[in-house]
């Protein structure tokens, strides 16, 4: 499906400029450290981490979307190590990366999620960071992006509860408007989340 809808699109689905969530956590993007951007899409994200200096892999599934990504990244003049893979099936590393990120990839439901965050949790070293950015149920009286399933949304209640033992130094929702290229335009239900795996 995602496959589909990317190359069903002229130009850069969500845009070429990074998340607002991650720009304003801009702090944990750390020069010299190793960064994971999970089903990063069209690269906004992984490249603005690799301008901050951070060794960058991006994974993703779709291949017009990681074309996409490597144009931008030869444009900005920065290196990020694409790669094709389905993140529900793979065989995620330990202790691999500083920071793991997982900005709007809720295209599963709770099963899948529960995979997502397993995988997540495991390639993040001991004392490093995940940072989750997505969208809450309300989102769905919104209407202007994310699947339209409750259950694919993020609570504050769901994330605690799957990072419990972590420290957790931000987990809020809240509502604003946001415009990232077609994907996501208009007020949006949103939550952010940044923990601390236990060292």
């Amino acid at each position: 499906m995602w496959e589909e809808r990317f190359a069903a699109s002229e130009d850069f689905l969500f845009g070429k400029a990074p998340a607002r969530f991650l720009e304003e956590h801009a702090d944990y993007l750390k020069a010299g450290q190793t960064a994971l951007a999970v089903a990063d899409g069209e690269g906004r994200n992984s490249v603005y981490m690799a301008e901050h200096g951070m060794e960058v892999t991006a994974l993703e599934f779709a291949p017009t979307a990681i074309e996409r990504a490597r144009d931008l990244a030869k444009e900005r003049g920065v290196s990020v190590d694409f790669q094709q893979s389905d993140i529900l099936t793979r065989d995620w590393e330990s202790d691999a990366y500083d920071l793991v990120a997982g900005i709007f990839i809720q295209f599963v439901g709770p099963d899948g999620r529960r995979i997502q965050f397993k995988g997540m949790q495991k390639a993040t070293k001991p004392g490093g960071l995940v940072m989750l950015h997505g969208y809450t149920p309300k989102q769905l009286e919104h209407g202007t992006g994310g699947p339209p399933f409750a259950q694919n949304m993020y609570t504050e209640v769901i994330l605690r509860a799957a990072f419990v033992g972590w420290d957790i130094l931000e987990c809020r929702e809240y509502e604003r408007e946001v415009q990232e290229g077609r994907g996501h335009s208009g007020m949006s239900a949103l939550i952010d989340f940044v923990a601390r795996k236990p060292a």
